[in-house]
């Protein structure tokens, strides 16, 4: 009997729905569709980075394509590791891997200051530096109550709002403000979306954001929004060769800063998988958390070796397996491969690169909001005292007060601007020394609200289907 669509093992058993595997017909399509939630962001860190080192003098114009098929090829490859699992790496989760926007500035530096090999030697370093800090960071779990995880979560689709805005200003909103047919389009593709989710059926509606984007590109056509120029330049197949700018340099300033950065990709892994895990009723422990840490861990070294940069977990496809309710990791699997093909395949990943960026905002901001709702119903089951509510407004307040004025700690040294500058990283940093400070003492309080969140997590889906929760018909 074949793998997909199976519900129970052969001896009857049901399989948890993170381990099932749907329907060809429906694997495809969700595959396809976490592709495109999470493939501007992905190519955004390459070109970042390379357009700086260009500028710099370090590295030559026809590079930059080379630095976008790498970064696609590894981030399939660390999809994979955290999706399928091997002993001690992967948590076994729905969760899309790509480079970290928290490593851009750093990586700028060391590379205008020691040369790309330099960027490629402090990656490998804090890679090997996550993966043997992995059980440690792990226990830390024990520091992530409710209270804490729904604050992160929440955190974290408000912190990606800004992302979405910028998609639909083309890339960047300026002082004029983003272009009015922009946000026509981004608008009509959110429009689209929900009226997919109430009106089409099932098997529809749980592609909806992929529909919508696929039918908002189609719409952008004939108004000149779409930029598949490089299309016919763009090569059949390429492969990314390891240290193809030359062996790594290991400089110490270097190799320091990139495992500060280290520490900021692991506190925003962590929240994302808990979020996940939350989202897809899958209990994380320590154990598994370090095996998801690792996971990074390796994923950053082989991206130091192919040319590439460090990876963490994707929050805005957190949203996606939240808005679609499809819990079988079996989906970013499919995920992970199609990554690996776009990234032999330039071509391929050319034509998927003029997707307009104004579609991808209209879709973010739907995909966004779903992982701030999930932050609200894990806070939901939280009991909202003073104390409480001051850990959930002092952490938001301050996660929100780079996203809403990015500029705000220029003044600062590198090594704060680091952590800070990430709205996740420091939110969630504030929300665990608050809750340790104002909570200090288990009282039946919060012993209850605990069991109030176990109660929900345990609760099992109304109306099963393959890899999915229930969603109203």
């Amino acid at each position: 009997m074949s793998v997909f669509g199976r519900t129970q093992t052969r001896d009857g058993r049901p399989i948890d729905p993170v381990d099932q595997v749907p329907p060809l017909a429906q694997l495809i399509p969700l595959g396809l569709q976490h592709v495109l939630a999470m493939y501007a962001g992905a190519v955004a860190v390459p070109l970042v980075v390379g357009g700086a080192l260009i500028a710099a003098g370090r590295m030559d114009a026809g590079d930059l394509g080379y630095l976008v098929t790498a970064d696609l090829f590894v981030a399939g490859i660390a999809t994979l590791i955290q999706s399928i699992g091997f002993k001690w790496f992967g948590v076994k989760l729905p969760l899309m891997q790509g480079c970290t926007f928290a490593a851009v500035s750093p990586m700028i530096v060391i590379g205008s200051e020691y040369g790309v090999t330099a960027i490629y030697g402090s990656v490998i370093a804090s890679g090997i530096f996550m993966m043997v800090l992995a059980p440690l960071f792990a226990k830390l779990v024990r520091f992530f109550p409710p209270l804490v995880t729904g604050t992160v979560i929440l955190i974290i689709g408000l912190s990606l709002m800004g992302v979405a805005a910028n998609w639909i200003g083309g890339g960047q909103v300026g002082e004029e403000g983003a272009p009015i047919g922009n946000v026509a389009m981004a608008a009509f593709v959110l429009v689209l979306i929900i009226l997919l989710e109430r009106f089409a059926p099932p098997v529809l509606a749980r592609v909806s954001v992929l529909l919508g984007i696929v039918i908002g590109t189609l719409v952008a056509i004939p108004f000149g929004m779409t930029g598949w120029e490089g299309v016919g330049d763009a090569a059949w197949f390429g492969v990314s060769t390891p240290f193809h700018f030359g062996l790594p340099v290991f400089e110490v300033s270097a190799v320091v800063s990139m495992c500060i950065v280290a520490l900021v990709i692991m506190t925003e892994t962590t929240g994302d998988i808990l979020a996940v895990g939350e989202i897809v009723r899958s209990p994380v422990d320590s154990r598994r958390l370090a095996d998801g840490l690792r996971a990074d861990g390796l994923s950053t070294a082989i991206g130091g070796v192919f040319n590439t940069f460090p990876y963490t977990a994707f929050a805005q496809n957190v949203g996606l397996v939240s808005i679609t309710g499809v819990r079988s990791r079996y989906v970013a699997t499919l995920a992970g491969l199609v990554l690996i093909v776009l990234g032999v395949i330039p071509k391929v990943g050319a034509i998927v690169e003029g997707i307009p960026l104004p579609v991808l905002g209209g879709a973010g901001i739907a995909l966004f909001g779903m992982v701030s709702a999930s932050g609200v119903r894990t806070l939901s089951t939280v009991r909202f005292d003073n104390r409480n509510i001051l850990v959930v407004a002092v952490s938001i307040g301050v996660a929100l007060v780079p996203v809403v004025r990015p500029t705000f700690y220029d003044a600062f040294p590198t090594w704060f601007t680091t952590i800070f500058e990430s709205g996740i990283s420091a939110g969630a940093i504030v929300a665990i020394l608050l809750n340790l400070l104002l909570n200090r003492t288990p009282t039946t309080e919060v012993a209850a609200g605990y069991a109030a969140h176990d109660a929900v997590r345990e609760q099992p889906p109304v109306g099963a289907r393959i890899g999915a929760t229930a969603r109203p018909e």
